[in-house]
């Protein structure tokens, strides 16, 4: 019997399937910018369809560079870190590169173990959350820090447009004609100034700290100090979807009708609020965007071609209107 054999997809093939040169193959492998983007998409439709795998080791010897990129998160146990720690790979993929995911737990020694590794297992790194000023951070040997609150100068940066999440969930209140809203986490001033445009008493709004761990069972005992200490708040603005779905379970537990007596609102967007009872209204900070900004910023790095300032993105975000404070559709 007489087997076929295919041979190894070429970088020719890809360019002649995409109708570009081969040289634009390769500068859409290597993340460079200034590429028009219909010539990126075809050429990862191209990629995608012929099932070609880029050489690293010879684009290595060519370029100086390994094609991986370090991602240094403090845990994954978190939904949310999760889920952009997901967006940042796939980005990363669809740009030609590895991604190594490396867990930090907050222990300062790890990040920089990370760091050091720049040019050496990592072209270059990407880091979530805040982090003390990078070495190096805009040289040949980039670092990208994501929802670092722009703490960072030394580095290029994508937040969140954290002011305007603060706004479209104030106008929401507003609209649904809310009036002694609390906070559940940390203190946020971006938050108490869109409440104050809105004409609620910034001076007059609670805040319970949740501790070291901003999760589902710290929220749900927030909840429940403020329904003993502040029985006439009428929402709860909580740091993050975790927090908020600890407190509806709180809420549901001390029979408190939701969003009749009081509403919620959640930030991250998590897919379990879309099926709590109620369904969580949350803020969307889009980690697929955060993640492309991110990704963008370091290609342009490695590419030579950004300038010599640190560079902040401020990536808009979205606000997901659920039953948690609309209610349920009676239909």
């Amino acid at each position: 019997m007489t087997y076929a054999v295919r041979m190894r997809v070429t970088m020719r093939e890809v360019a002649d399937r995409a109708g570009v040169s081969i040289k634009t193959v390769s500068r859409v492998v290597n993340g460079e910018p200034h590429i028009r983007p219909e010539k990126v998409r075809r050429v990862h439709a191209a990629i995608d369809e012929l099932g070609w795998v880029p050489n690293r080791t010879a684009r290595a010897l060519r370029t100086g560079l390994v094609g991986v990129v370090g991602i240094a998160v403090t845990e994954l146990r978190r939904p949310y870190l999760a889920g952009l720690v997901e967006a940042l790979v796939t980005e990363a993929d669809r740009r030609g590169m590895l991604a190594a995911v490396e867990p930090t737990r907050g222990d300062p020694a790890r990040l920089e173990a990370v760091l050091a590794a720049r040019g050496k297992t990592f072209d270059g790194v990407v880091v979530i959350g805040p982090t003390a000023p990078v070495a190096d951070g805009l040289d040949d040997r980039p670092v990208v820090v994501v929802q670092g609150g722009s703490s960072d100068s030394t580095a290029d940066s994508v937040d969140e447009d954290v002011a305007e999440a603060a706004a479209l969930v104030a106008r929401h209140l507003a609209v649904m004609g809310r009036s002694r809203p609390a906070l559940l986490g940390a203190d946020q001033p971006q938050m108490r100034t869109a409440l104050a445009q809105s004409g609620i008493d910034p001076a007059a709004v609670p805040c319970v700290d949740l501790g070291e761990v901003a999760d589902r069972r710290a929220g749900a005992r927030a909840a429940a100090q403020l329904l003993e200490q502040h029985p006439d708040v009428d929402a709860l603005l909580c740091v993050n979807d975790e927090v908020a779905l600890g407190a509806l379970a709180a809420l549901v537990k001390h029979g408190v009708d939701v969003p009749g007596r009081v509403a919620a609102v959640g930030y991250g967007n998590l897919e379990d609020g879309r099926f709590s009872t109620p369904s969580l209204t949350t803020i969307d900070p889009g980690p697929a965007r955060l993640a492309r900004s991110a990704l963008e910023l370091l290609a342009d790095r490695l590419a030579g071609t950004a300038p010599r300032r640190p560079r902040a993105v401020v990536s808009p975000v979205e606000l997901v209107r659920r039953e948690s404070t609309l209610g349920r559709d009676p239909r």
